[in-house]
């Protein structure tokens, strides 16, 4: 009679010794860090709570499989398999990919729309949003484009850039009023743009919408170039001094945030 006549089970033994030992690779792969870049045999068994000759023998097969190498001055580095798959997961991830889910959290931490802008010329483009979910909500549609003189977004985009290349571009266009609080003059913007250079974010107050209240923090790439921004638009009346300090906090840790994890993966 047959384990499946009888009722039985297959032994899933095999498999479980398998997905331990995955786990014990695993677990020597994560031994690695910006502080540790090789690893000894006896740190490895240690760090699994085995014996050292168990612990080789874990080592010996991320050797010869590629993860791991030994190094010439002792103890074990990364090997070239895994900077292969670093450049996969590289090829993987954009800009958006690596915002979002910080965008997400921005606003549901802050409870106002939150938007991710590049520039294209001398105007800002949206690229990601996400909605608050308010009675009166603010919308701006992705692949809208927003004027170079208004807006938090726009200004960080711009102030980073060399003086002159901020002229020309500021030159070429019509600079447009949308409120009585737009800045049309371009020696006030270069200013401004030299002010928010200084605070390392921008604050905007009914310039684009009237009663739109903007908070603007540049995103780097690891070259250290701004090359987005990420801001939040809120309804001005919402907004107390106190709640704008925090705000402006708030979204400059989350730039920095996908500053970083751009950094990680080398955008």
């Amino acid at each position: 009679m047959t384990g499946r006549e009888s009722g039985t089970v297959p032994s899933t033994s095999h498999y479980r010794e398998r997905n331990s030992t995955a786990d014990k690779a695993l677990d020597i792969l994560g031994l690695f860090s910006e502080e540790r870049l090789t690893v000894s045999g006896q740190e490895v068994a240690a760090a699994l709570g085995t014996a050292r000759s168990t612990a080789y023998r874990y080592l010996q097969t991320l050797v010869n499989s590629g993860f791991l190498e030994e190094n010439p001055a002792g103890g074990y580095r990364l090997g070239v398999r895994t900077l292969e798959l670093a450049r996969l997961a590289r090829r993987g991830y954009g800009l958006s990919d690596i915002a979002l889910p910080v965008m997400k959290e921005l606003c549901t931490q802050l409870g106002e729309t939150v938007l991710l802008t590049r520039r294209s010329g001398a105007a800002a483009i949206c690229l990601e949003r996400c909605e608050a979910d308010h009675p009166v909500r603010i919308s701006y549609e992705r692949g809208s484009m927003l004027p170079v003189n208004a807006g938090a977004s726009a200004q960080v985009l711009l102030a980073w850039l060399p003086e002159e290349q901020c002229r020309d571009l500021l030159s070429t266009e019509r600079l447009q009023r949308f409120t009585a609080r737009t800045v049309t003059d371009p020696d006030a913007l270069i200013d401004r743009f030299a002010q928010i250079r200084t605070d390392g974010y921008s604050v905007s107050r009914g310039e684009l919408d009237p009663d739109i209240l903007g908070i603007a923090a540049p995103i780097r790439a690891d070259s250290g170039d701004v090359i987005a921004a990420l801001s939040v638009a809120a309804l001005e009346h919402r907004v107390s001094d106190r709640a704008l300090d925090a705000a402006v906090v708030a979204v400059r840790q989350a730039a920095d945030h996908v500053s970083d994890q751009m950094a990680l993966v080398g955008l």
